[in-house]
Parts: C-alpha cells; structure tokens; sequence
C-alpha cells in the first residue's frame, strides 16, 4: 500500500471489547484445506456472488491467503444482514445490521484474517460477534471459534444463524468481552473489531505462544495493532490506518478512569 489507506469499517457502537463486525478466515487450514479439519461449512459450495465478491474486492487488493479467500467465497454473506439489505450483502461497503451496528466491509474482514495466519487446527478468539459473519469466515477455517457480543440481541441473531448454516464449531456468549474467554484460554489466534485506548492485557495473557492477535487501538487516530507472542516476548506493529468504533463496557471504563 502507498501511504495511509484509511478503510470504512463497520463497527459495533455497543460491545465492550466488543465490536461491530470484522473478521476473517474460513473453515479451511491456513493456506491448505485438509479433509481431517473438516467443519460444517467446509463442504458448501462457492456461492457465485461471494466469488464475485471476493475476485473483484480482495484478490484485486492483494489478499492472497487462499484459506481466507476460499472461506469467504463459502460463506454466504446474504444471510448475515437485513432482508431489505440481501441485494447488497456483497457490495465494497459495510452495511448496517440494526442496533446502530454494522457488518464490516468485506476486505477488511478479509485483510484481518488473513492477519492471523490460521490453520485448520487453530483455536479462535473473537470479540465482537456482530452479525456473525465475521465468526463463520473464522469458523471455514478454524478448529475452534469462541466469540463474545455485548449486544443480547446481536448474540442472538449471530447464535440463531450460525446454528442453521452448520456452524457447530463456533461457540458464542452474551457478555463484555474485555477479558476474554478464559475458561477456553489459551487461544492460538484473537481478533477484537473495536477500539479501546489501550490493548487489553487479560487478551495478552489468553494467546498461546506464537500466537496472534489483531485490534484497532487508538481514539480520534486507530492503528490496527498486529500482536505476536513469542518465547522471548510480545511483539507489537501498526499494519493500517483504520477508523472502528470505540469499544465500551470496561474498556471504556477503564479509560475514563
């Protein structure tokens, strides 16, 4: 990318650490598929217009992690917004999902999982379930997805879709998601789709060794902040200029403070 690209997400005004709806990754280990990671969703065809979706949008963009792009063309993306909205579902834009949240763009969904570098046998942590998309993308790939919506009645709905296209290998709760899942801990991977003013150290402590972690930090001005946990330590880089919501609940107590 030439200088700051700053990308239209869509975001969740109401979860803690929470967020609106990003995601990324699909059913399908890292860059190689195999039959013994097989989840529900690994066997649904390409939906043409996810194709479409994901040819023009992201490929075009240079997200070539196959994994993520072979997910995110299983998907149905339709399933996740309003009725009303179903002739855009996949549009280059987020879309909103009621509750004053959104379902995020598709490249950005694809630009965060790929971020991750999953495989088939990766235990995921997601903060901010939204409509759910973002944890089906997770769930092609992934062997384990756990995701937390501040939100009761987007918890609902995710759970409620999820359920009927198969997703049996992702496992959502109503709650702050600020600190964590820890009953599930250690997680190979956290991705987290809203923006506290500071990284959440319980979510440090919850990622395994090597793993990663992807969350937009910042206030006016947010970076998505790349974490990676290694033997020596914790790494931390910028990777895009973006602009999420704020998370609330205790993250956003904790700032105050």
């Amino acid at each position: 990318m030439n200088g700051p690209q700053w990308i239209l997400l869509t975001l969740v005004s109401g979860w803690s650490l929470a967020c609106a709806s990003c995601g990324d990754e699909p059913v399908q280990g890292g860059n190689q598929l195999t039959s013994d990671d097989a989840a529900a969703g690994r066997d649904r065809p390409f939906d043409p217009r996810a194709a479409a979706m994901v040819s023009r949008q992201i490929e075009r963009r240079g997200i070539d992690n196959e994994a993520v792009l072979a997910a995110m063309r299983r998907v149905p993306r339709h399933r996740f917004v309003p009725e009303s909205l179903a002739t855009q579902a996949y549009d280059d834009s987020p879309l909103p999902i009621g509750l004053g949240q959104t379902i995020s763009q598709p490249y950005i969904v694809a630009f965060m999982t790929a971020a991750l570098r999953l495989d088939g046998d990766a235990k995921v942590l997601e903060v901010g379930t939204g409509s759910g998309y973002q944890a089906a993308v997770l769930g092609e790939i992934a062997r384990e997805v756990y995701t937390i919506e501040i939100l009761p009645e987007l918890a609902a709905s995710a759970a409620s879709i999820l359920g009927e296209l198969g997703y049996d290998n992702v496992h959502g709760r109503e709650g702050d998601g600020y600190r964590g899942w820890s009953e599930h801990a250690p997680f190979d991977a956290i991705m987290v789709t809203a923006a506290p003013d500071h990284i959440p150290q319980p979510l440090i402590e919850q990622l395994a060794i090597g793993g990663r972690m992807i969350i937009p930090v910042g206030d006016q001005s947010q970076d998505l902040i790349l974490i990676e946990v290694t033997d020596a330590g914790v790494t931390k880089r910028s990777v895009l200029p973006v602009r999420f919501v704020p998370m609330t609940g205790e993250a956003r107590q904790s700032a105050d403070r």
